[in-house]
């Protein structure tokens, strides 16, 4: 729940010291400028994205003045030498309560094993035949599929949905955090509020003290029959699609995108906002900095197919021989 339910946008404006030069109006979120409907708000600050501005349908964007040009019709500028910075401190007035005032209770299934020292927040709802055991967390507003067992010490933040059949070993978090921040000039580092949620498909399986942490807007998702290891972190924005297998101490930047089926050995990792394609296999160590296709298998950093780098290190093996 947001601490406030709309915001107007002169206020917005008063809040990040910058003019608007428009009629008042009610803002309901912040977020993309893909997502933004003509109730939100949303900030441009790389060209990357010059194509989403083009087209988006928000009601209002935080950008520099010279990409003003490219806004569509009707959109409101809002005019910032920092929009990236301007949009974390934003985000501050659109983070939700931790605790609503509003409590609801709990809506727990039938045949549910709930043992002592468990916390389920307000207005979660639990499916059938779900197991929780001891010292686990459950915020507000989390749903639970059916026949999941969620192992002692499991936190799961508030809005978190999970499926059915899931399996959360001791340790999990589900819902954290993502770790974002803009940057002063003076060299402070500024919080940007996570807005978004972790969704977890139906047979998943997520080993001890693992992180998946929730997305800065939309959703983190971890989709069906997808299989964690210990010890994996999975940062925000992150989509990790059907039956992927990651497997202890990876991590995964923001924003990565894997495809159905994709293996990622031991201590293999990727950087943020790249594809790995289908099918595709990172070999233990793998370090992946770049999109890259599917159905192959990859090793090393820099990341090359598996052929050439056994074929690099037999040559290194010979170098060091002589």
């Amino acid at each position: 729940m947001q601490l406030n339910s709309s915001i107007g946008l002169k206020f917005i404006a008063n809040f990040l010291n910058i003019e608007a030069n428009c009629e008042d109006c009610e803002i309901a979120k912040l977020t993309t400028l893909k997502l933004a409907t003509h109730e939100d708000v949303s900030f441009f600050d790389n060209e990357k994205y010059l194509n989403d501005l083009k087209t988006t349908q928000a009601k209002a964007v935080l950008l520099k003045e010279e990409f003003v040009k490219f806004l569509p019709n009707g959109v409101i500028a809002l005019i910032s030498k920092e929009p990236y910075l301007k949009m974390a401190e934003l985000s501050q007035l659109f983070k939700s309560s931790l605790i609503s005032s509003d409590i609801k209770e709990p809506i727990i299934g039938n045949n549910c094993t709930i043992l002592p020292n468990v916390y389920i927040g307000s207005g979660s709802k639990i499916g059938e035949n779900v197991t929780i055991l001891a010292g686990s967390f459950i915020g507000e507003n989390v749903t639970i599929g059916s026949n999941t067992i969620i192992y002692p010490n499991v936190s799961i933040y508030n809005n978190c949905v999970i499926g059915s059949n899931v399996i959360l070993h001791a340790g999990v978090v589900v819902g954290s955090d993502g770790f974002g921040y803009a940057h002063t000039k003076d060299g402070k580092h500024i919080k940007i509020e996570h807005l978004g949620n972790v969704e977890i498909e139906d047979d998943v399986e997520i080993g001890s003290n693992s992180t998946i942490d929730r997305a800065v807007f939309g959703v983190t998702i971890i989709k069906k029959g997808t299989k964690i290891d210990n010890l994996v972190h999975v940062a925000h924005n992150c989509e990790i699609g059907e039956y992927s297998i990651i497997v202890a101490q990876s991590g995964l930047s923001g924003s990565t995108k894997l495809g159905r089926n994709v293996i990622m050995g031991g201590q293999s990792a990727t950087a943020g906002h790249l594809s790995i394609g289908d099918f595709a296999t990172i070999a233990a160590r793998g370090g992946v900095t770049k999109s890259i296709e599917g159905k192959k298998t990859y090793s090393g950093f820099p990341l090359m197919e598996h052929r050439k780098w056994l074929k690099l290190q037999a040559k290194l093996s010979k170098f060091s021989q002589e």
